[in-house]
């Protein structure tokens, strides 16, 4: 049986290595999927909380995180799909200007 314990520390793992990988990564694919793991640490908590309080409000947080994560690939993936036509790369490096 997990504890509310392991559950934060496997949520707080996730957060962490989304966060090391936002900050490292230089392809817009891989710092989004390092958001997403960010955003499912962060539900992780949630559950675990809702569970240990016994309240379905932690529950009802995670339906809106994962919500703006769809709304964030939707909208991350258009703009990752037009950077690759316009400079056949992925690299954030070369999305230094919004304009060309």
């Amino acid at each position: 049986m997990m504890s509310i314990f392991h559950c934060l520390i496997l949520s707080a793992l996730l957060f962490t290595v989304g966060t090391i990988g936002v900050i490292v990564k230089k392809n817009v694919i891989a710092i989004f999927l390092c958001i997403e793991l960010m955003l499912n640490g962060v539900n992780l908590s949630f559950v675990a909380f809702s569970k240990y309080l016994e309240q379905v409000n932690g529950q009802i947080f995670v339906f809106f995180v994962m919500v703006v994560a769809a709304a964030e690939a939707a909208v991350g993936l258009a703009i990752a799909i037009t950077l690759y036509r316009n400079r056949k790369t992925l690299s954030v490096d070369d999305a230094d200007i919004m304009k060309w």
